[in-house]
């Protein structure tokens, strides 16, 4: 391959995540460096880290068209950072990271848990987060208070659960409710990008999928968005499960299926709603581009790359929020076993609480989101800044459309029914100010050419606010006096003690 035509641009870690897509993608090691590469035909990106100061903590492959060596794994290992591969429908094909010992009696107390009654509370307490969670979700973002309450009902029964079908059924009902107030959810596009959008993608729909009768393989974008930040968060409780020593596969709410890491989903419940939070605090907020997204020929949507990247980049927030649910459920297997003379407590070897608290610091850890996208314009769909609305191409159009606006509601105003009232009253008063006023009241001094002459040059500089509050005219007729305009007879005398003149 002719190298010196192909452009090449850096990779760098973004929240400790690189995320590499395309063809020929490789990952090696050379002289000690780790060495990834990526890109599509001549667009290709390379980088090279030290072992030393690289800051990567996940490195993410999606695609299964190029090479990982063994030697890249060991290399990853040392350093502590986790591998993990995506499919381009965003399913999680491999992870590897920072793995514990095998623990036998965890895993044997992990194995007896539906039998000895652990399983059954790991699972109410698991499905009553998600719950809790979906609660003020609807209550408090969707704005549907009768959804919320339904969710609370059900949080109500999950108290009185006996049986993990039971929890699983209060699960679906629950879940039945929750996205159905989803479904009417709008997603904007530029509106440069509209012509090119189907009608299906500018609302969230229904979670389940026309292709599959399931949330797999979505036919929109806001779906498939969730569809591939769930994934992530899979691939991170998958890597949370093995770092504790336990096994993956063994799950409690789940039941056992080929191919699926039943823990994982388990252990991934309790977070499903602050991922469906993060996605509608986006797509209220921000516009959708139509090429983040392509469609199959049989109606499935995909991610295009840079998104896939950018969503892979939000590991690390996931990954805090996985931590310590993982660790409490290996507590409460832990609980279940003979307890030994070595250690009392489950080791928290994610979260560090042990660690931190004996030093009497928090045990909390924070959840900081990272934003998926520049802010963009919802015209055109170009980048911006965060405060500002629309770009400066936009902007001229907009403003002229609210001047048009503000022009056609004045014109409303003006002519309304209130405007004309409130004119008619006007001139009623005038014209009855007019008749009752008589030529014997005026002054004999105060004749006109003393106005003209006298009066009426020093009125220019005299305020337009003091000329309308001595005489009770409107503004604009004030104006129009200061100006110049001789005003009715009936005003002389009082604009004459206003500059000072008197007989």
């Amino acid at each position: 391959m002719d190298t010196s035509a192909m452009s090449q641009t850096g990779i760098h870690p973004r929240q400790g995540v690189v995320t590499l897509f395309g063809y020929g993608t490789s990952v090696r090691v050379d002289r000690g460096h780790l060495i990834v590469e990526d890109g599509i035909a001549k667009d290709r990106r390379r980088a090279r880290f030290p072992r030393v100061g690289h800051g990567l903590r996940r490195l993410v492959v999606i695609g299964s068209d190029g090479m990982v060596s063994l030697a890249a794994l060991r290399w990853l290992a040392d350093q502590d950072a986790s591998f993990v591969m995506l499919d381009r429908d965003g399913s999680v094909l491999a992870t590897t990271g920072p793995v514990r010992s095998s623990d036998s009696k965890l895993r044997r107390s992990q194995s007896l848990s539906i039998s000895n009654g652990a399983g059954l509370r790991i699972a109410r307490d698991l499905i009553g987060k998600k719950l809790s969670g979906q609660e003020q979700v609807a209550r408090h973002k969707l704005l549907d208070s009768s959804t919320a309450d339904i969710i609370a009902r059900y949080m109500a029964e999950l108290q009185q659960a006996d049986s993990l079908s039971t929890i699983r059924l209060i699960e679906s009902q629950a879940a039945r409710a929750y996205w159905s107030v989803w479904s009417t959810l709008p997603v904007n596009f530029p509106k440069s990008d509209l012509p090119r959008v189907p009608d299906h993608w500018r609302s969230f729909g229904a979670r389940v999928s026309p292709l599959t009768g399931s949330p797999r393989l979505a036919a929109n974008p806001a779906n498939a968005i969730l569809n591939y930040l769930y994934c992530v968060v899979e691939s991170e409780s998958r890597l949370a499960a093995a770092a504790l020593g336990l096994d993956p596969g063994l799950g409690v709410l789940h039941v056992d299926t080929p191919a699926r890491d039943s823990l994982a989903c388990d252990i991934m419940e309790p977070v499903r709603y602050a991922v469906d939070s993060y996605l509608l605090d986006w797509i209220t907020r921000q516009p959708l581009k139509r090429e983040w997204f392509f469609e199959q020929r049989d109606g499935n949507c995909r991610l295009m790359a840079p998104l896939a990247v950018r969503l892979s980049e939000t590991a690390s927030t996931w990954r805090r929020a996985v931590a310590p649910v993982a660790e409490w459920i290996a507590k409460q297997f832990w609980s279940t076993t003979q307890r030994r003379t070595q250690s009392a407590q489950a080791p928290t070897h994610l979260t560090q609480a042990h660690r931190r608290a004996a030093k009497g610091g928090s045990s909390e850890t924070s959840e900081r989101v990272t934003k998926p996208t520049d802010s963009l314009c919802p015209g055109c769909g170009k980048k911006i800044q965060d405060r500002s609305a629309s770009c400066a191409h936009c902007a001229i159009a907009d403003a002229t459309k609210n001047m048009l606006n503000a022009a056609r509601i004045g014109r409303l105003t003006a002519n309304g029914q209130e405007a004309q009232l409130k004119r008619a009253i006007k001139a009623r008063k005038n014209a009855l100010a007019q008749n009752s006023w008589k030529q014997a009241d005026q002054p004999s001094w105060l004749t006109s050419q003393l106005f003209s002459q006298t009066i009426q040059p020093l009125l220019s500089d005299v305020s337009i606010s003091l000329i309308r509050s001595a005489i009770g005219v409107s503004r604009w007729y004030a104006c129009k006096i200061r100006k110049g305009y001789c005003p009715h007879p009936r005003h002389w005398q009082a604009l004459a003690q206003v500059v000072g003149v008197c007989g």
